[in-house]
């Protein structure tokens, strides 16, 4: 269960190394004009057509503490480590970015429709909190202790932990954690998962690949025939030339 896997191996890095960066150069100007742009800000998605925020913000943490990404790699390798084992790299990422990016856009609806519009939103706590319910409902019987000590089975974990993001979220007082987000990476990666969108896709790559097949196989089908036939012309060069050498002789 905890071997490390492909996608969650790259992403770790990606967002460790980010994490580093933006932490060394926080203070400095060099390092707002980088790392501000890529924070998820919901009037610059809607009035400057920022969208690449909605992707850019989840490899983002807060460089005043590491609580903030030691929490969200944690949860990503444990929980997403067996996942990606099931489902593969491709399908596994395609999952997580796809909770992501739709959290990002719950968050740009709700704080243009309830909020400022011009809060920053920083993390992968959406894709991590999609993760999560993956593995609720694909692992609902894994035993995890919930606070390091009490084991409980991983669908009432991640039911116990839905509760309390929506209630952390009716009673938001601007402690500064992005309640919306993790709810709206749960939703998304509810709805992925009731439509099967992951199969889907899938079977659509499968697809793509059998007609790349037919088509390489056809190709190769033509050069071999258009290869026979140019042997074939040379066979009968060379018997029409040794007949007339035979001829010459005798």
């Amino acid at each position: 269960m905890f071997r490390m896997t492909q996608g969650v191996k790259w992403l770790l890095i990606a967002n460790s190394v980010l994490f580093v960066l933006y932490f060394l150069t926080a203070n400095t100007e060099l390092g707002r004009q980088i790392f501000l742009p890529l924070a998820l800000v919901p009037k610059s998605v809607v009035g400057h057509l920022a969208v690449w925020q909605l992707f850019t913000y989840l490899f983002l943490h807060s460089p005043y503490g590491f609580g903030h990404i030691l929490m969200n790699m944690l949860t990503l390798w444990m929980f997403g480590t067996p996942l990606e084992g099931v489902w593969g790299t491709r399908r596994f990422l395609h999952y997580y970015f796809f909770c992501g990016v739709g959290a990002g856009i719950c968050v740009v609806v709700l704080n243009l429709m309830f909020g400022t519009g011009s809060t920053r939103t920083i993390g992968a706590s959406g894709a991590i909190y999609g993760v999560l319910l993956a593995f609720g409902m694909l692992f609902p019987r894994a035993i995890i202790y919930f606070f390091m000590m009490f084991p409980i089975e991983a669908r009432w974990y991640v039911l116990i932990m839905g509760v309390i993001v929506f209630l952390s979220a009716l009673a938001d007082t601007g402690g500064g954690i992005s309640h919306f987000a993790h709810l709206g990476g749960m939703l998304f990666g509810y709805v992925w998962l009731r439509l099967d969108l992951g199969k889907r896709s899938s079977v659509a790559s499968r697809r793509r690949q059998s007609l790349s097949a037919q088509l390489s196989e056809a190709y190769r089908d033509w050069k071999l025939r258009r290869a026979k036939r140019k042997f074939q012309v040379y066979l009968k060069k060379q018997g029409a030339a040794k007949r007339d050498w035979d001829d010459t002789v005798h």
